[in-house]
């Protein structure tokens, strides 16, 4: 009896811990997502800008994969704000502004913010 919940649980764990690892798909659709929902975070996508967006980056993927993208995606986005104070808006959104405009959303085709000063 023993034998077998040590041989169940292994077996959950297992399972779990493959329904949490990424392909190179998911784990790329994970960073494009992760930039739209800083774009989104910082007022520059509309509310159909961002279901279009999020359906295009999510499209192909099944539920499971669909919900292990958005949780890696979600994990990056509140990753950025560590150690920040909740009330301190500036730093939040200087931080997703260096989010969005770094390599790391340049590929995604998003929303560009352009700041001249003369």
């Amino acid at each position: 009896m023993r034998s077998l919940v040590i041989a169940l649980t292994l077996s959950f764990v297992a399972s779990a811990a493959h329904s949490l690892s990424l392909a190179p798909e998911e784990f790329s659709a994970s960073r494009q997502l992760a930039c739209v929902l800083a774009e989104q975070s910082l007022g520059y996508l509309s509310e159909d800008e961002y279901g279009a967006r999020t359906h295009t980056v999510l499209d192909g993927f099944d539920d499971l994969e669909r919900d292990n993208i958005l949780s890696k995606a979600l994990g990056y986005v509140d990753g950025l704000m560590f150690a920040i104070d909740a009330g301190d808006h500036a730093e939040v959104d200087a931080r997703l502004e260096s989010f969005v405009g770094s390599d790391s959303c340049a590929d995604g085709g998003g929303f560009r913010r352009v700041t001249v000063s003369l």
